[in-house]
């Protein structure tokens, strides 16, 4: 699925109003912090100290049980997120999941100029859904540091001025799924476009328009020890 990726909204000047003074938290001794910016909007921050992180999957529930929905995949440079335009007088609870993983080659794809032609709408997309080719599959090796387990023979096919087609060879074993992951032009850093599920191989992306001269990987990725645990009530 596509995922969103962009940082949070700029900051606002806080509201000195009461549902605001003073925020509820629940586990404050881990890393991740949060606080009403207004009564409808949370902040949330933490620091990325852990040896080795690909990246964090932050994650909300309304029960501290679940089930939990993940609002973004974030680069590891990434330590401050806004949740806003929330539902008034409704707890969240939020935590964070890190991931790690190997990438693959990376490669840099060039769309052609402007938008999609009549023809290129009128096409068949069956490219574009994600999908589990047996012919690029071989033995898996578990993930680890020394990057075993990466992607390989990564490709992109351009289908039109708006999509790509990605194909790569799973050599993982022990997946939680693939990201696919684009450096901008003028950026300094890939960060997540879409999450994967295992095994899946190929996948189509349809791009926004920073997005048609980028460069791109794909990662096999595992999920680390979960955060702690925040807690905070919206108000009126």
């Amino acid at each position: 699925m596509r995922i969103p990726v962009r940082v949070a909204a700029p900051t606002v000047l806080l509201l000195a109003l009461s549902a605001c003074s003073a925020p509820q938290t629940a586990d404050e001794s881990g890393g991740l912090r949060a606080h009403l910016a207004s009564p409808t909007d949370i902040d949330l921050n933490w620091q990325e100290d852990e040896p080795g992180v690909s990246g964090q999957a932050l994650e909300f529930a309304t029960e501290r049980s679940g089930p939990y929905t993940v609002l973004r995949y974030l680069p590891p440079s990434t330590t401050t997120y806004r949740h806003p335009d929330l539902i008034p007088n409704t707890t969240f609870f939020y935590r964070l999941r890190p991931f790690h993983g190997p990438v693959s080659a990376p490669l840099t794809v060039s769309l052609p100029e402007g938008e999609l032609t009549q023809a290129d709408e009128d096409s068949s997309h069956d490219w574009l859904p994600a999908r589990k080719d047996p012919g690029r599959v071989v033995p898996g090796r578990p993930l680890g540091n020394s990057g075993a387990g990466a992607p390989s023979d990564f490709k992109a096919v351009v289908k039109h001025a708006n999509g790509i087609l990605f194909t790569w060879t799973d050599r993982a074993s022990d997946e939680a799924g693939f990201l696919l992951e684009a450096r901008r032009r003028g950026s300094s850093e890939y960060e997540p476009l879409v999450v994967l599920d295992p095994d899946v191989n190929s996948t189509g992306l349809i791009t926004l328009p920073e997005e048609k001269q980028a460069s791109y990987r794909v990662r096999a990725f595992t999920y680390g020890e979960l955060s702690n645990v925040v807690r905070l009530t919206t108000g009126e």
